[in-house]
């Protein structure tokens, strides 16, 4: 099992910045890669952005390019989402996902996310 603790959401205004932490513990060796998926309300879960463990590969949705970077610490076990220039649109629950031990060729897709965090939220005013 992957357990995913999440923190660092809450309540900052248009053009601020928020960082998202999510650390990982028990068989981190079984999940391949980490992402960031939000949820606004009556909105479908999108994907943010995905990293893979081994040698760091990125991938962001297109709505979040220049302004979040995903990051990693090994060591620690840790994701991270850097969130800048935030937008009211922005607005969602954010969820931190883990793939399971084998290859997918997708980071984008939550179908291939075995295990999930708890969920934290971000709030953008204007």
């Amino acid at each position: 099992q992957v357990q995913l603790v999440e923190s660092g959401g809450g309540l900052v205004q248009a053009g601020g910045s928020l960082r998202l932490s999510c650390a990982a513990s028990g068989r981190t060796f079984s999940s391949s890669a980490m992402a960031w998926f939000r949820q606004a309300p009556d909105k479908e879960r999108d994907f943010v952005a995905a990293i893979r463990w081994s040698g760091g590969r990125i991938e962001r949705a297109d709505s979040v390019k220049g302004r979040f970077t995903i990051s990693r610490n090994n060591a620690k076990n840790t994701v991270y989402l850097e969130m800048n220039s935030l937008k009211p649109e922005d607005t969602a629950v954010y969820y931190c996902a883990a793939q399971g031990p084998y290859w997918r060729d997708s980071l984008n897709d939550e179908s291939f996310y075995e295990y999930w965090g708890q969920g934290t939220q971000v709030t953008v005013s204007s």
